[in-house]
């Protein structure tokens, strides 16, 4: 990512400010499956901005490791988390996600929303535990404008095939999958 990319994405940041506690969640269209998110483990939050799922997820119990390009998201993520009591549950940390997903140990969960990087799709699904969760949304092509970042139609459940989707869905400029990693699948290691 480049310099200016990373400027615009600390001032967008910086003109939002730390998140409200109400603003603690997984994404809108994961709220009817909250109970598929595990109570322990690991997770990894990729592109994690302010903070706002990963401390949902530390709050439910799971130990996270948030990634996002923004400096300014992850002094909120880290504020957030703190303010939140869960900091001690929650690592947060500059990457520049052009050059791959940080490797890290199998995770329970791998939580991805409003960010889309086909590049990333082989680490995440290789970062994810036997039973591991999947949890994506990304803009979308369909009922809005095409665009570089938008998912294509089907895009989604072509990018992970190989997983078991257990719900998703495309449509007003979203689309979203939540998905498992079978049990018999190995885990990665790195």
């Amino acid at each position: 990512m480049s310099d200016d990319d990373r400027t615009r994405w600390d001032a967008k940041y910086a003109d939002r400010g730390v998140p409200s506690p109400e603003a603690i969640g997984p994404a809108a269209v994961f709220t009817a499956f909250r109970d598929e998110f595990p109570v322990a483990g690991h997770a990894v939050d990729v592109a994690c901005g302010p903070g706002t799922a990963a401390v949902w997820l530390a709050r439910r119990g799971l130990r996270v490791r948030g990634f996002d390009v923004s400096p300014v998201a992850l002094e909120q993520a880290r504020a957030l988390a703190a303010g939140s009591g869960v900091g001690d549950r929650c690592r947060f940390e500059l990457a520049d996600l052009d050059g791959g997903l940080p490797d890290g140990p199998p995770a329970d969960v791998v939580y991805c929303a409003r960010f889309r990087d086909g590049r990333l799709d082989a680490g995440m699904i290789e970062r994810l535990a036997p039973g591991g969760l999947l949890a994506v949304t990304a803009l979308s092509q369909v009922g809005s404008a095409t665009g570089r970042f938008r998912a294509a139609p089907g895009e989604l459940r072509r990018a992970f095939a190989g997983l078991e989707v257990i719900a998703d869905g495309e449509g007003e400029g979203l689309a979203w999958l939540l998905a498992r990693r079978r049990t018999g699948a190995a885990p990665a290691t790195g």
